[in-house]
């Protein structure tokens, strides 16, 4: 059946001397493989498409979706949402690529969420669109985020008299776990403001040097490693770093 559709590239393969396979998560049919023919060529229609499938693209889609097969097809496609920043900024493509790696070791079955998918459609809109000053932190920001939407429990309920964060249980501890994987003081309460900050622009009010955000940023890999299955190393982690 033909189906319109929203998705987010997440990756592409060239296959073929014109052909591409993309992997899509689709806001009706969850994460799902395309074949896409014909546009690493140019044509009668102009330049060649294939550039509307970089990672981190949103886009309109119209599709035939077989449940019993592995590899769909695409009908139609053109852009969602033409980023204005994201592609052209070296840091913001950085993160960009960060985000799409950890949606490809997280988001691995082919069901529909439409909520989820609002939630990412808004986080990569928000990363274009921001100030300057927010896209150093926005890593973080969306990996605390992403993980309460996964339902991984992240926790909001710092106080000083339980600092710790205990990152195998979800939980913040009042003495140091019984095991290395925590975030002490002050990188729990970081973790809390991250949490609760609801727009891009709130993250220019938390100020942060380069040691904090690498602290941080291996902390919350650590936390997925520990909560979801088969959650290899980050290869996009050193360079954002070394960009950030």
């Amino acid at each position: 059946m033909i189906h319109s559709t929203k998705g987010i590239v997440l990756r592409t393969v060239k296959y073929g001397e014109t052909s591409i396979i993309v992997s899509i998560y689709t806001e009706l049919f969850g994460l799902q493989s395309y074949l896409v023919n014909g546009v690493r060529t140019s044509s009668k229609r102009g330049p060649a498409r294939a550039n509307l499938f970089q990672p981190a693209s949103i886009l309109e889609l119209v599709v035939y979706h077989n449940e019993l097969k592995n590899l769909q097809r695409i009908k139609e496609f053109k852009w969602g949402y033409l980023y204005q920043h994201l592609f052209f900024s070296v840091t913001r493509n950085a993160v960009a690529l960060y985000m799409v790696e950890l949606l490809q070791k997280c988001l691995k079955q082919p069901e529909g969420n439409a909520h989820l998918f609002a939630f990412l459609e808004k986080a990569f809109t928000q990363l274009d669109q921001g100030s300057d000053q927010t896209v150093a932190n926005y890593p973080l920001f969306f990996a605390v985020q992403f993980a309460s939407q996964l339902g991984l429990g992240m926790p909001d309920d710092y106080s000083p008299e339980r600092p710790f964060l205990d990152l195998r249980e979800g939980v913040f501890e009042a003495g140091i776990p019984a095991h290395p994987h925590f975030l002490s003081e002050p990188y729990g309460h970081i973790t809390v403001q991250l949490l609760k900050a609801r727009q891009a622009a709130e993250l220019e009010k938390i100020r942060l040097n380069q040691e904090a955000r690498r602290i941080l940023l291996h902390g919350y890999e650590t936390f997925y490693s520990l909560h979801v299955a088969d959650f290899a190393q980050m290869k996009t982690l050193p360079v954002l770093q070394a960009i950030l």
